[in-house]
């Protein structure tokens, strides 16, 4: 696949080609500039490549170099709202997110608004956010930075853990000893294009000798995480010890705690790190582009280990001093299956709904929609006057709700929303948002020319039946909803990304949908007008579905262009 940003413009990626297998740490090099961050959003599906195409990716979860904290929630808030965009029942999602906090130190920052935290706890909610889910494929751009060290630990750990059950996790750090010893595939993104380089676990880093115990007759689970090295007590064939990279030692111990009969642990040590010896090139990349999550082959040996442990007999194992992990070691939580799509996207539009309310960005639209009504709607005034003065209102007002939506969440969160649910789900969310809210002012602003208005024609001779009359209104509003929303989806990104340009095109186009020839807006608006002078009650039935259309039209263009620039 290749990359490029503009039609013209000069390739960050071309001619790459990568598979990426699952239970497998990836480890991405390369100098500042050179297009790392380009890739991770390409393998995370928040970017389209410009050439070429990514096939099998599974379940994702992304953290961005930097995370925004200009996010109007706390802590807790913003993870329950990821865990369900990611497919969690709320409750869970909760629960999770207090887990992880938990587990890198920021249990007490639980409560506390995302715009009060340091820069590292910021961190440790965007870390926590993209494991609560247990992703398939976990894309980590230089998450480590900003942590402290017991949280990079953390991190460390948690990272060996998803890949130890089964999960493919592309990282870059700028730190050349991050997991040292536990990455699977490694390579070097140099002259746009990527090259392998040498990466094998165990040959460097610090390594942990596990001794353990259990019933003679038992084997030990398959697939163990780290693919340890695994010896055997000649003497006495219940004792075994296994060595294996630092990063997998509690995914190990795990494993060996909850395996059917469990292992019991007697001795638990760091070794010093190896000498590094020299390393076999690296198979070069195949010539697709595959996620596909594909188990390890496992190979039973003769003891029931799997081929990546081999066991050797070697001299009786001593009898070691118990030592107590460093944490306890408990069952992780299974994660429920994920929801369907159409749920994580509702999930992903109550995220953005409260992101609007609680920014209180909302304020300027609902005032600006009061000013019209005040000025333009009277007590006693014609009905259907009344009606068709407050949908033209609310059409500019819809645009700016909707391009509220679509702008208000910053890139960095934007990534990691568009990572979880895709791109274009992430924006069509966005859509029915602002939608979700101009068609609620505008319910409003029908009701209360309802209550204002009289029941009569223009001239104040014919008596105007309330109910029909009352439809007629919802769907002339209705129909300047739509419209307006499909004026400040266009008007907004991935369309225009310049703020003065979008502003100034909004203003322009809303005011054009309203005057112009066929516009449905201005002929929802002009059967209520016109409909007053008789006192006729005409249901634009015809530019409603017009608007539908319109609305349908921009909302799928608009997200396909948040899927290919995003």
């Amino acid at each position: 696949m290749g990359r490029r940003y503009g039609l013209r413009g000069p390739w960050v990626l071309r001619g790459l080609d990568l598979d990426l297998p699952a239970h497998t740490l990836v480890r991405i090099e390369g100098a500042n500039g050179v297009g790392k961050s380009t890739l991770l959003r390409l393998l995370a599906g928040i970017d389209a490549p410009t050439e070429g195409r990514i096939t099998g990716r599974p379940r994702t979860a992304y953290v961005p170099e930097r995370f925004p904290a200009a996010l109007p929630f706390t802590a807790a808030g913003y993870l329950t709202h990821l865990g369900r965009v990611h497919g969690l029942p709320a409750a869970e999602a909760a629960a999770r997110g207090q887990e992880w906090l938990a587990r890198f130190g920021a249990a007490g920052y639980a409560r506390t608004p995302l715009a009060e935290l340091s820069k590292g706890t910021s961190q440790k909610v965007a870390v926590a956010q993209a494991l609560l889910a247990g992703p398939d494929l976990l894309v980590l751009d230089e998450a480590w930075t900003g942590l402290d060290t017991e949280a990079r630990g953390a991190l460390d750990r948690a990272v060996a853990e998803r890949a130890a059950g089964g999960a493919t996790v592309v990282f870059v750090d700028h730190d050349p000893g991050r997991l040292a010893g536990a990455v699977g595939l490694a390579y070097r993104l140099e002259d746009r294009t990527l090259i392998p380089v040498p990466a094998s676990p165990g040959d460097d880093g610090p390594r942990v000798r596990i001794e353990a115990t259990g019933r003679p007759s038992a084997a030990l689970p398959p697939e163990l995480p780290g693919a340890p090295a695994v010896e055997r007590d000649a003497g006495n064939p219940a004792a075994i010890r296994l060595t294996t990279s630092a990063a997998y030692s509690d995914p190990l111990l795990h494993a060996l705690l909850t395996a059917r009969p469990p292992w019991h642990i007697t001795g638990l040590s760091q070794l010093p790190a190896p000498v590094p010896a020299s390393v076999p090139a690296a198979a070069p990349a195949v010539a697709a582009v595959d996620m596909t999550p594909r188990p390890a082959a496992p190979g039973p040996g003769p003891t029931g280990t799997t081929d990546a442990a081999p066991e050797t007999v070697s001299r009786p194992v001593r009898p070691a001093r118990p030592v107590r992990p460093a944490r306890p070691v408990r069952p992780a939580r299974p994660v429920r299956p994920v929801r369907s799509p159409g749920r994580r996207t509702a999930a992903a539009a109550r995220y953005q709904a409260a992101l609007l309310a609680r920014s209180q960005r909302w304020l300027a639209p609902l005032l600006l929609y009061a000013a019209f009504l005040g000025i333009g709607v009277r007590a006693g005034q014609p009905l259907l006057d009344s009606l068709g003065y407050a949908a033209a209102a609310l059409l500019p007002v819809a645009a700016w709700l909707v391009r509220l939506c679509v702008t208000q969440e910053p890139p960095a969160a934007r990534a990691v929303t568009a990572a979880a649910v895709g791109p274009s789900r992430a924006h069509c969310a966005s859509l029915l948002t602002g939608l979700g809210y101009a068609l609620a002012l505008g319910g409003a602003g029908t009701g209360a020319v309802l209550l204002m208005s009289a029941p009569v024609s223009t001239d104040h001779t014919v008596a105007v039946p309330l109910l029909p009359a009352a439809l007629a209104g919802l769907l002339a509003a209705g129909c300047s909803a739509l419209l307006g929303g499909s004026v400040g989806a266009l008007c907004a990104r991935p369309v225009l990304r310049r703020h003065g340009w979008s502003l100034a095109a909004t203003v322009s186009a809303a005011l054009l949908a309203l005057v112009t020839d066929g516009s449905p807006a201005k002929a929802a608006v002009t059967d209520l007008v016109t409909g007053s002078l008789t006192g006729t009650v005409r249901l634009p039935l015809l530019p409603a579905a017009g608007a539908a259309v319109v609305a349908v039209a921009v909302a799928a263009l608009t997200a396909r262009l948040a899927a290919l620039r995003e």
